[in-house]
């Protein structure tokens, strides 16, 4: 059963002061909290109701957190979703660990997304084309939002993310830095390099001045009807579809 205080604990956790305070953050329903399992994410607390412990006993039983038996009404009570009819997590936060390119590999740059569902989407599409790295502003939404761990479906277990100033990051950078504008280069034709950067901007004002004085490379998704944009998420995808049948 869950106490008040435990609720009480796992309800702070929505807001990022206590998150960051306490170190942790919570992962809801049976798809996220079996990614976290099967994750090197140290976890703090588990609660199953009877029908997954059975459904994951052999998962369950090597964690050496012992999961606790709860109702499904519980699990609603303490956590964000509507309905819960599987288990909630709560794990410990990640170091903010600086996060480089190697030779080979692309990483994605988000300029201030702030807009969670956009970011668990634009995490879940990377972990779908295998890039693992995403270096994000300091105002970009975080990544322990509940929100944008359940909008990852479990793909924030295989995706890193490092927050911090991007002027200054990109100043330092060596490889192709590949910026999202319209009117440039077609991307379904630009010869991407074998490694580099590529920056989605903010939902609604694009890339910001200071970072965009850093592009090497300006690239657009042609338009053929009458949107005036593109989701950030959906610009992602296209961008890395056309990144990866080139590479």
């Amino acid at each position: 059963m869950l106490s008040k205080n435990q609720i009480k604990y796992i309800n702070s956790l929505q807001q990022k002061k206590f998150r960051q305070e306490y170190q942790a953050f919570v992962v809801e329903g049976a798809k996220s909290v079996v990614e976290l399992l099967l994750s090197d994410f140290e976890l703090e607390s588990l609660f199953v109701t009877e029908d997954f412990y059975k459904e994951n006993k052999p998962t369950l039983d090597k964690q050496p957190l012992a999961a606790e038996i709860v109702t499904q009404a519980e699990l609603e009570k303490a956590g964000t979703f509507a309905t819960n009819n599987a288990a909630l997590a709560v794990a410990k936060t990640k170091p903010n660990l600086e996060l480089l390119v190697q030779e080979g590999e692309f990483a994605l740059i988000l300029d201030e997304i702030r807009d969670p569902g956009n970011l668990g989407t634009i995490i879940r599409i990377a972990d779908w084309y295998g890039i693992k790295k995403i270096i994000c502003s300091e105002s970009t939404v975080d990544l322990y939002n509940p929100k944008v761990i359940s909008s990852t479906m479990g793909s924030f277990t295989r995706v890193k993310l490092y927050y911090t100033n991007l002027a200054e990051y990109l100043g330092k950078r060596t490889e192709k830095i590949y910026g999202t504008f319209l009117d440039s280069e077609n991307v379904h034709t630009v010869d991407f390099a074998t490694s580099g950067y590529i920056i989605i901007g903010n939902e609604a004002n694009g890339i910001s001045e200071q970072v965009e004085k850093l592009v090497t490379d300006k690239i657009t998704i042609p338009r053929f009807g009458g949107a005036e944009s593109l989701n950030a998420g959906i610009a992602t995808a296209v961008i890395c579809d056309n990144l990866r049948r080139k590479n």
